[in-house]
């Protein structure tokens, strides 16, 4: 049995009930208002943390890239939107006290060294490393400096892939996440034994980071062996945004977490027994 880890006040392992993180992201659309609103939906279905993300614009992404044509409220570049939906640090001690005073965890997917830095700053009891970052070792190696369990998801990564960056992270302190990096992903390639796969090579938490629709593959998931649980989580699944159409809302999140929860009971212990509630059935229905 792969060892815990210990998140804030939580352990996350096997035999341990499932933690579920309600991935915020950029789908607050730039307004602290809004990130409130979901961390409150977070609470109130029962998640153990609520993540986002962090990027240094310039560090991240190219000039080129930067100055490309795109509309938005923020203005009329990709450079526009970017900047607009970046966090800095006021609206991260904004997140820091609320998420405080709500009692629940939060960390970030940090996109660069820089990021890293500063997220370090509010004192994180974890840090993610997304799939998009996996084959960054540099960032990798800055991230474990920090001396925090490392949370990995693996999308778009072959198993080679995975295997260097858990080689350049260590296997102390890490859960590895399964995930597909399609928004949102299709049941044919969820592929949730893949699970089973990396229990088996890896010593350990193994978790899962869906993007899929609705929620069976997530708690599918915990059932084969996810002892973590992310997903992205949204006030409207309308609302503008590269994420929005991938997340759950209250109701989805909610039904999400409540048969996670069930699923330990549901599983049983594989002893066949007659239970009592049994009895009068049988007397009942059998006639020898």
């Amino acid at each position: 049995m792969a060892k815990c880890v210990k998140i804030g006040n939580r352990l996350v392992g096997d035999g341990r009930s499932c933690f579920i993180i309600a991935e915020i992201g950029i789908n607050h659309n730039g307004s602290i208002d809004l990130a409130k609103k979901m961390i409150d939906i977070a609470v109130t279905t029962g998640c153990d943390a609520v993540k986002f993300q962090k990027r240094t614009i310039d560090v991240v992404y190219t000039k080129e890239e930067l100055a490309k044509e795109r509309k938005s409220v923020f203005g009329n570049t990709n450079g526009d939107l970017k900047r607009g939906l970046e966090f800095g640090e006021k609206e991260y001690k904004a997140i820091d006290k609320y998420c405080k005073e709500k009692n629940i965890i939060w960390f970030a997917s940090c996109w660069d060294e820089g990021a890293v830095d500063f997220i370090d700053k509010f004192n994180p009891p974890c840090y993610k490393i997304a799939s998009a970052s996996l084959t960054d070792d540099e960032l990798l190696k800055h991230t474990r400096t920090k001396g925090k369990p490392i949370i990995l998801s693996t999308g778009m990564s072959t198993m080679e892939q995975i295997r260097h960056a858990v080689s350049v992270l260590g296997e102390k302190d890490l859960i590895i996440l399964h995930c597909t990096s399609t928004y949102p992903s299709d049941a044919h390639e969820t592929n949730l034994k893949v699970i089973e796969t990396l229990k088996k090579e890896f010593n350990c938490p193994i978790g899962y980071s869906g993007h899929e629709r609705g929620v069976t593959p997530s708690i599918l998931a915990v059932a084969v062996g996810a002892c973590a649980v992310e997903r992205h989580i949204t006030v409207d699944r309308t609302n503008w945004g590269s994420d929005q159409a991938a997340s759950l809302e209250t109701a989805g999140l909610y039904h999400m977490v409540r048969d996670i929860r069930a699923v330990p009971a549901l599983l049983g212990d594989g002893i066949k027994v007659v239970y009592d509630s049994e009895l009068p059935i049988i007397e009942k229905l059998r006639r020898k």
